[in-house]
């Protein structure tokens, strides 16, 4: 038995921007208006988890209500969950797959860029998080952005000051599935993270890495780039 490869055209990251409709814009000005915050997220929970076009669009209407900034055709899945929304900033034709938990703090800030893909149950420590545009986010992908100090030893750790760390995502950036990216990482333009690698360091531009922990594998070939066969540099 063969098994032969099928290539077919990508879909999420060529589409064009479509504006949302007017009424939808408009119902998240009514909302803003009419409902502090609090009662915006007690009355997304009535949405939360449907899959069908009004559930979308209510989803869609509250996050645009409350976020600091909300693109247009953002698509947010079932059991989407958040905490301190008001923090996000969310760009034009936006996918964020089911059960995806999104967690900012009051003091903090998230950056998602255009056409960023986000696959379902991933998890973003979003205290100080930027993805730029065009990144693919792998189901079950985390991103981690603050630790414990652990001192003084004489305290248990969860005792311990928070460090919080930023960690940015560049430009054409695919994270692959279950791949944990940890507090202070830069993950370079173009580059490739394996599926379940564990990411300690900076990432090059256009590098491929893998591995528990992370490690460099190769360059991506300037021929996807640049149209040259050469590696690399």
């Amino acid at each position: 038995m063969t098994h032969e490869m099928q290539v077919v055209k990508a879909i999420h990251g060529r589409q064009e921007i479509k504006a949302d409709p007017e009424f939808e814009i408009g119902l998240s000005s009514y909302l803003s208006n009419q409902y502090a915050k609090e009662a915006l997220i007690e009355l997304y929970a009535r949405f939360a988890m449907g899959e069908g076009d009004f559930d979308q669009m209510m989803r869609r209407a509250i996050w645009r209500s409350v976020t600091r900034q909300f693109g247009h055709n953002v698509s947010i899945g079932s059991n989407v969950g958040f905490k301190h929304l008001e923090t996000l900033e969310i760009g034009n034709n936006v996918f964020i797959g089911s059960q995806t938990y999104i967690q900012g703090r009051f003091d903090g800030k998230c950056v998602i860029g255009d056409r960023v893909w986000i696959g379902p149950q991933s998890y973003f420590d979003a205290r100080n998080l930027e993805i730029e545009a065009d990144v693919g986010w792998g189901p079950g992908a985390k991103v981690l952005g603050s630790t414990h100090s652990g001192l003084p030893i004489e305290l248990p750790i969860i005792q311990t000051d928070l460090e919080i760390k930023p960690v940015k995502i560049e430009t054409g950036a695919d994270i692959g599935m279950n791949a944990v990216i940890l507090p202070g990482v830069t993950v370079g333009k173009g580059s490739i993270i394996g599926a379940g690698a564990v990411v300690t360091k900076d990432v090059p531009a256009f590098a491929i890495v893998a591995g528990v922990p992370a490690r460099f594998l190769r360059w991506r070939k300037k021929s996807t780039i640049e149209g040259d066969s050469k590696d690399a540099e």
